[in-house]
């Protein structure tokens, strides 16, 4: 198992990417904290995994709030004795995020509670943990837009994970001689949830599709399985980087007149 004794803590844990990984970190033998608003998403994410033997325990934060933050921490180290593995992949994508002009502060002020400070505090508080564990992985969801912007307009997501991925960079220069490596995940257009409901006309689903070398969208579990390489032991020479699961988006990316 890659990931066998380990202790992982995932916030978003309650559907999409955070779900599928959680799964998967769990049969690949990790102890699981699944964090999440939803706690009912969370607690169905813990009961599969117990009855397929694993362990885990479910976690209410909202991570844009300092306390909560603390608290999921803890409960990581009080529960399981250490922290290996933080995973700040809670997200938000708003339907009203559009282009500078539309975008309302509101907004603005939302995504970037969740996207961009929720992994601060992630990191502000699984650091410490990091550390007293002896080192450990940092993984930090960003998003192909970090690198190209999008054609359909969503400034305010665009932005917030820009700053992730910077953010992400920096850490991994400040950490890397502590042994905690930090790498910022980058997907691709996904069938999740979260990207569905922003792409709800079927025109705005093509806009993203022309431009995927593959002519589809990713799938949560195919993100999962990159999250677990950087977890792992094996990705221990690997830090700083934007690391992109995207179908190709970022090699033919063009933007329409």
């Amino acid at each position: 198992m890659r990931l066998q004794d380990k202790v992982a803590l995932i916030t978003g844990a309650g559907s999409g990417i955070g779900k599928e990984t959680a799964l998967l970190f769990a049969a690949e033998g990790a102890a699981i904290v699944a964090v999440d608003l939803n706690t009912q998403a969370t607690d169905a994410v813990v009961a599969a995994v117990l009855a397929a033997g694993g362990r885990a325990i479910s976690v209410s934060a909202d991570v844009s709030k300092a306390a909560d933050c603390e608290a999921m921490v803890k409960a990581a180290e009080s529960t399981y004795g250490k922290l290996n593995i933080m995973f700040n992949n809670a997200g938000v994508s708003h339907a009203d995020d559009d282009d500078a002009i539309s975008t309302s502060e509101a907004v603005w002020d939302f995504t970037f509670a969740v996207n961009v400070k929720g992994v601060f505090l992630g990191c502000k508080y699984g650091v410490p943990a990091l550390r007293r564990a002896g080192g450990g992985s940092i993984i930090n969801t960003a998003s192909f837009v970090a690198i190209l912007g999008a054609a359909t307009p969503q400034l305010a997501y665009t932005a917030s994970k820009g700053a992730v991925l910077s953010m992400s960079r920096e850490l991994a220069a400040i950490h890397a001689r502590e042994g905690i490596r930090v790498n910022a995940l980058c997907p691709g257009p996904l069938q999740t949830e979260l990207l569905m409901k922003y792409l709800n006309t079927e025109e705005k689903k093509q806009r993203r599709l022309v431009h995927i070398p593959m002519g589809r969208f990713g799938q949560a579990k195919e993100i999962a399985y990159a999250a677990l390489y950087l977890a792992s032991d094996e990705s221990s020479f690997v830090t700083g980087t934007e690391f992109l699961v995207d179908g190709g988006i970022t090699s033919a990316y063009t933007t329409p007149l």
